[in-house]
């Protein structure tokens, strides 16, 4: 598909939006009611959905453009999910109506004309800043698109804008609540206004949740897409470590960072997978997992009776005991769909496995987030900021501005401290992968499990060895704020987790659409 490209802008935000908006106001009162001329409900719409309106010519990709620009601009000022849109959203939606008329190579089906929101830590090599959220970044140019985003072009999807997140990653200060950027400020989430929306994907799952993107991509180093799928009633996708490229994506640590799908269902979340996974050379990673990827792609796993069969790990002495509502239906119907649950009776000794005196993932980061992050900001064209210790100079700079709330940089003055990767890192790397081998991997092959059934506050287990899961919505607490299902699995195991998740999905339907409850 075309791409319009030029320099970075730094139209602000709100100002370009408003500008925008009023431009197609006379278009956007077309789709404003969710519905175009030929009565299709664009809100909730999945990906099929969407492919057979264009079909039917029920839709096109400009109506559908105008759709999400209209969402954003009522739905964000209160929920700030997006930071900025992209201002040649327009022109790629008519280029993709084009080849759809012309019938071009690729143009029907798949993410074809399908508007994506992308988080603001994955570059985008066109006129939309790439920052992490923080006011550092503003104005620097990206030598090329992410290996992810071009991948996405390659698949016809139209990059709609960037998703907000907690700043840097949620890697700036531990006292930064999630969702808070100094660009967009507090991300809210749209089932509970005062709830955590969780960090640090937190505007990819705040804006496919409250209809403002048909689908998204968030990056996860440690529950960065599990936690705000689970808190946003979403479907996440964490893949195996190099499964999708990190190139371009700006770092925490390139042995925990992966990027993944964050969408509404499991198919769409599958669909944005198979555009998105495979072999990239700026990610050395992505050459080992390639031989993960199945002949066919994955959505040839999206299957109803996917759950027959599959042994499920059950740590129920272990869970289950908060105020989250009773897990007990949910068991019912993974059974009910042929799989057997296997509880693993000592729980406590699989999570002694992880404890420890010393915080060895914390120790390992510190240092590689040093090391990657001043790598990254090295290889930009133009950048205001070269270097970690750049960054805490700006921030310290700017706070004393007082233009906004401001919020410290603890985790970063840690990192800056650091002096690469020493003794003490070392040992840490050895521990880390010592957990992984006997807790994870040791409970997983004894029992012969297809999957073990996970919360968020367990996405360390996952992320301390590239291992990939799948987050489900599962329910809603008192306050009405959701919950998932994680079902995690050893590297490369993404078709049986697809099997898994398509087929609670599909046998629970509990997603519904958000309340904006107060």
């Amino acid at each position: 598909m075309a791409t319009a490209t030029g320099e970075t802008s730094l139209i602000r935000f709100p100002l370009f939006l408003t500008l925008m908006t009023l431009f197609l106001q006379p278009c956007l009162s077309s789709v404003s009611q969710s519905k175009t001329s030929h009565e299709f409900s664009i809100k909730e719409a999945t990906v099929q959905d969407l492919q057979l309106a264009f079909e039917r010519n029920q839709l096109t990709s400009r109506q559908l453009v105008e759709f999400y620009l209209g969402e954003i601009r009522r739905l964000n000022p209160l929920l700030k999910g997006v930071i900025e849109v992209n201002p040649d959203a327009l022109f790629l939606a008519d280029e993709a109506d084009k080849e759809r008329k012309a019938k071009a190579p690729g143009s029907l089906g798949g993410l074809h004309g399908i508007p994506i929101l992308i988080k603001d830590n994955i570059a985008t090599k066109d006129k939309m800043n790439n920052t992490a959220g923080s006011l550092a970044l503003l104005g620097s140019v990206v030598p090329r698109d992410a290996g992810v985003v071009a991948k996405l072009r390659k698949a016809g999807a139209i990059i709609l804008g960037k998703a907000s997140l907690s700043e840097w990653a949620h890697f700036r200060d531990s006292g930064a609540p999630s969702g808070w950027c100094a660009r967009s400020g507090q991300g809210k989430n749209p089932y509970n206004l005062s709830a955590d929306p969780c960090g640090s994907s937190s505007g990819s799952a705040i804006s496919v949740a409250a209809n403002m993107a048909a689908v998204s991509l968030g990056t996860e180093t440690d529950g960065s897409i599990l936690c705000p799928s689970n808190s946003n009633a979403v479907v996440g996708i964490r893949p195996t470590l190099g499964l999708t490229s990190r190139a371009g994506v700006i770092p925490i640590t390139p042995r925990q960072d992966t990027v993944g799908p964050m969408c509404r269902t499991v198919a769409d979340a599958v669909y944005v997978l198979d555009a998105i996974a495979g072999l990239d050379y700026d990610d050395k990673e992505t050459i080992i997992a390639s031989k993960y990827i199945p002949r066919g792609g994955y959505k040839q796993f999206l299957k109803p009776n996917g759950l027959k069969g599959k042994r499920l790990g059950l740590l129920k002495n272990f869970y289950f005991s908060f105020d989250n509502g009773d897990f007990d239906h949910l068991f019912s119907a993974l059974r009910q769909g042929g799989a057997v649950l296997v509880e693993i009776s000592d729980a406590s000794k699989f999570f002694s496995v992880y404890s420890s005196k010393e915080n060895y993932e914390g120790i390992a980061m510190t240092a590689e987030f040093k090391l990657a992050l001043n790598s990254y900001l090295k290889d930009l064209v133009v950048s205001p900021v070269r270097s970690l210790k750049d960054v805490i100079a700006f921030n310290n700079k700017f706070s004393k501005l007082e233009k906004i709330k401001e919020y410290g940089q603890q985790l970063l003055l840690d990192a800056e401290a650091t002096n690469g990767i020493g003794k003490k890192e070392k040992e840490a790397l050895i521990n880390l992968a010592k957990m992984s081998r006997d807790g994870f991997e040791k409970l997983m092959k004894d029992n012969k499990l297809d999957a073990l059934l996970l919360l968020k506050s367990d996405s360390f287990i996952l992320a301390r060895g590239g291992y990939p899961g799948i987050i489900v919505p599962a329910g809603y607490d008192s306050e009405g704020v959701p919950f998932g299902l994680c079902f995690g699995g050893l590297k490369g195991s993404e078709p049986t987790l697809i099997e898994i998740a398509y087929a609670f999905e599909q046998a629970t339907k509990i997603r519904k659409p958000p309340s904006f409850k107060h």
